[in-house]
């Protein structure tokens, strides 16, 4: 039974045969075939790695090889002929240089005279070379003979009369045999030489498919922008009408493009667009557009200038951007001053590596973005420079409260820091404040000159969020009429910058909640860092600068910070742009500590009021009527003088304005007598006598 296993089962006891069993054989293992493991070991072959390197190298050498002999075939072609001159004359015209168009034109015409006079005397040089060589034959023959006749006379003999024309023709017969030995092998090796020196020229150039390149010589940087690539760009961004026009144009789109610029670390030009195509179809393919010009998307700015159809390209050199703009003037020249009326801060640069600079004179502020981008660096950077006008005055709300605004203890009249709600609380009587400080420079005879009163809150979004509500129930928080810190925004927006009052605000990704729409359009200098979407762009700068092309949506979170899209009439824009990219300088926490230190200099000493701790409670009217005593009226200066004698700690920081909140009301206002501000005693008594015990006022000690 050759295809069975026959067993034997034996009874152990017994040693009988029990039973046979046949047991069919185990299926054999069916073989791979042949040209299947073939094909397997080939496949591995073919794409393994070695052999890929291999078969790359051996496709570059050779590609080297053809690439250079069409790089000296065009050269040859470009020295015979004008067609170099006729490239650059198409170039200049596609970037509208019509002057160096005309040169190159006026080259080419001088390049053809000077062909046809090479023409037509190669006509006439066969003649004038069998004329040259009889007489040259000639004298060279009577030389040698000459020659001949004066060796015989010296040597008296006279076979040395043709021994110089025997010396010659030996030469020249030893010049061909030369020829015959080396015109072989120059004939085998030439070939060689000209492939090798074909190589040569290819490789130098890489002129082989980047496919085809080693790793290390494929370069990822981007290339030179010239008029053909951003034509080709444009084709190729997906716009259907666009890529029609192009191709039916006679130039290949050339006519579309204005001049390219150097601008900065890129190059920017403007491209009118053909009829059928818009300009927001050419900006929602923004990173389409920039991959087509072998660029990143951040490195591509697409605005829309006042000319129709047109958008300005700026193009960033390969990574530029990414490279540090260099430290503050405000650091590095420890002379600076400020001018609040007349200067500009240094901010940064703009995209053309221009200097930024803001004016800051009678313009309301909000810089805006998402958290850890910059904005409190970039708003601080402001706040310094302007710190070297001894005559600004600052009152600062930091709702973050972590310090980035200590430095200014002994600049600002007004320093609160902190992120709770009576912090909130304290800024927003700040600013109320400063509400009424403006209607009392509103009132002030016309003409009269004010100084700069800069009230600044950073994370002014914890304000506008801030749920408490007051005896009276008015919200701290909100955008409702109600709401204070709300309204006092609003007020001084509305007429702070006609007395010099301005409000600068700073807040965290911005939306109706936290950032309410009167408020954020209230403010003439608009700035945004990266931001999320373009809903949120929209509301940092409005309408406007996103329609004409500004996109702080657009820019990398934390890889773009401290770069702002700025919308003010306070710094210089490029003609029909409504906003401009700047990369700020960046004034580290103990930079600013000198700046700041710097500024405390120019002054004669300013004594800042914090965050009042609440813990002895004082009734200020009684103690305004004390101090007022038994005389008919008393300046309010000298009130305040003898109220911080009274208690230093509860009065010592009292202005004008906080007496006159605490007389608001009460019938005791001060008023004027003499020409002078005064407080008088009757009106003190009457209001004492008249208030009630639940409405009397109280002061932190």
């Amino acid at each position: 039974m050759s295809d069975s296993v026959v067993h034997l089962h034996k009874d152990t006891e017994t040693a009988a045969v029990t039973r046979l069993t046949v047991v069919p054989d185990p299926a054999p293992i069916t073989s791979v075939p042949l040209w299947v493991r073939s094909g397997r070991v080939i496949k591995t072959a073919v794409t393994h790695e070695r052999t890929t390197t291999t078969a790359r190298a051996v496709a570059r050498h050779s590609l080297y090889v053809a690439g250079g002999a069409r790089i000296v075939a065009r050269r040859t072609w470009d020295g015979r002929t004008t067609a170099r001159y006729e490239r650059y004359m198409r170039a200049a015209e596609a970037a509208g240089n019509m002057e160096a168009a005309a040169e190159w034109e006026e080259r080419a015409q001088r390049f053809r005279d000077a062909r046809h006079r090479r023409r037509m005397d190669l006509l006439h040089s066969p003649v004038d070379a069998a004329k040259g060589a009889l007489v040259g034959t000639g004298m060279g023959i009577g030389g040698l003979v000459a020659l001949g006749v004066v060796l015989a006379i010296a040597n008296k003999d006279v076979n040395d009369v043709i021994t110089p024309i025997t010396a010659v023709i030996e030469f020249i017969a030893l010049l061909i045999r030369i020829v015959q030995i080396v015109w072989g092998p120059a004939l085998t090796i030439g070939p060689f030489l000209a492939l090798l020196a074909l190589w040569a020229v290819g490789s130098k150039q890489h002129a082989a498919p980047a496919w085809a390149l080693p790793a290390n010589t494929r370069s990822s940087e981007g290339e030179p922008i010239t008029p053909s690539i951003v034509v080709k760009a444009l084709r190729d961004l997906g716009v259907a009408p666009l890529r029609g026009a192009i191709k039916e144009m006679g130039d290949a789109g050339a006519s579309m493009l204005g001049p390219i610029r150097i601008a900065g670390c890129g190059v920017e030009v403007d491209v009118t667009l053909p009829s059928g195509v818009s300009t927001n179809e050419v900006q929602k393919r923004r990173r389409k557009l920039a991959e087509n010009l072998t660029r990143h998307e951040h490195e591509v700015f697409i605005t829309i200038p006042q000319a129709a159809r047109t958008v300005r390209l700026w193009i960033a050199d390969s990574g530029a951007l990414d490279e540090p703009i260099g430290p503050s003037p405000l650091v590095t020249d420890d002379t600076l001053k400020a001018d609040y009326a007349k200067g500009r801060a240094p901010w940064g640069q703009d995209l053309r590596g221009d200097a930024a600079a803001l004016s800051l004179y009678q313009r309301h502020l909000l810089i805006t973005g998402l958290s850890n981008q910059g904005k409190t660096a970039a708003l601080r950077a402001l706040a310094l420079w302007l710190s070297l006008d001894r005559s600004v005055e600052f009152w600062m709300g930091d709702l973050k409260g972590v310090g980035d605004w200590a430095m200014f203890d002994g600049l600002a009249t007004k320093l609160i820091q902190g992120p709770t709600d009576d912090h909130v609380i304290q800024v927003t009587e700040m600013l109320e404040d400063a509400v009424e400080e403006m209607n009392r420079r509103l009132q002030a005879p016309p003409g009269t000159e004010f100084p700069l009163l800069l009230v600044t809150v950073d994370e002014a979004q914890v304000a506008f969020m801030c749920p408490v509500k007051d005896e009276e129930k008015r919200p701290y928080g909100g955008s409702s009429s109600t709401s204070r810190y709300f309204m006092a925004a609003r007020k001084i927006h509305n007429q702070g910058r006609a007395v010099n009052v301005l409000l600068w605000q700073g807040t965290q990704d911005p939306t109706d909640q936290n950032l309410p729409k009167l408020v954020r359009e209230g403010a003439h200098t608009r700035a945004s860092l990266a931001l999320g979407t373009e809903a949120q762009a929209r509301m940092a700068l409005g309408d406007k600068a996103v329609d004409g092309g500004a996109a702080p949506n657009l820019l990398r979170p934390g890889l773009d910070k401290g770069t702002l899209v700025i919308a003010s009439d306070g710094i210089e824009i490029p003609k029909g742009q409504s906003s401009i990219t700047v990369r700020t300088h960046y004034i580290s926490t103990d930079d600013a500590k000198e700046i700041a230190a710097r500024a405390r200099a120019l002054r004669d000493g300013v004594t800042t009021l914090h965050v009042i701790e609440r813990s002895e409670e004082r009734d200020p009217l009684a103690d305004i009527a004390g101090v007022v005593g038994t005389a008919t009226r008393v300046r309010t200066m000298d009130v305040l003088t003898r109220l911080t004698a009274l208690n230093a700690d509860a009065y010592g920081k009292w202005s004008f304005i906080d007496l006159k909140r605490v007389l608001d009301g009460t019938g005791a206002e001060p008023y004027k007598s003499d020409g002078v501000m005064v407080i008088g005693r009757d009106r003190l008594a009457r209001a004492l006598a008249n208030r009630d015990d639940e409405g009397s006022a109280s002061v932190d000690g």
